[in-house]
């Protein structure tokens, strides 16, 4: 049986997307479209489907690294902003993320029932939220043709 450490990162974030994107919890909010995913942003996010992309990379992500907060979060999902000055004699800063976007997709996560919150230590993967991934992992495994990935086969 595969688990979510026996696929590439990339591959099954594109299908729990698919997956996360047919749930009715899994909907983004109408100020989706206009927000900016960080301070150091200037645009929107372009892509259609990202809120459902988000959402099933912060549950791999909580089930990597949970139990987690979304502080935790917002430093992983920033980025590093080039100094402002003239010359670039800066070091470079670290800008953390949009902390609503993630919130408000681990309460949507929740409401499906793949996350809950635990008392102190903050956000951890359910048994149904692991069982999605590992299915998942399972079925991208199964795709894969790579013969980097034979030895998981």
């Amino acid at each position: 049986m595969a688990t979510l450490y026996d696929v590439p990162p990339e591959d099954l974030i594109e299908a729990l997307t698919e997956t996360l994107a047919a749930e009715d919890e899994i909907e983004a909010p109408e100020w989706a479209a206009f927000t900016k995913t960080g301070v150091d942003r200037e645009l929107p996010p372009e892509q259609e489907d990202f809120w459902a992309r988000r959402s099933a990379s912060l549950l791999r992500k909580v089930a990597v690294d949970g139990p987690v907060g979304v502080n935790a979060l917002r430093s992983d999902y920033g980025t590093a902003k080039q100094g402002t000055t003239r010359y670039r004699v800066r070091p470079h800063q670290k800008s953390k993320g949009s902390g609503n976007i993630i919130r408000t997709a681990l309460q949507q996560l929740e409401d499906a029932g793949y996350i809950e919150t635990s008392e102190s230590d903050g956000r951890r993967v359910t048994g149904e939220g692991r069982s999605l991934l590992d299915d998942t992992a399972g079925e991208v495994l199964d795709d894969l043709d790579r013969p980097e990935l034979e030895r998981y086969a």
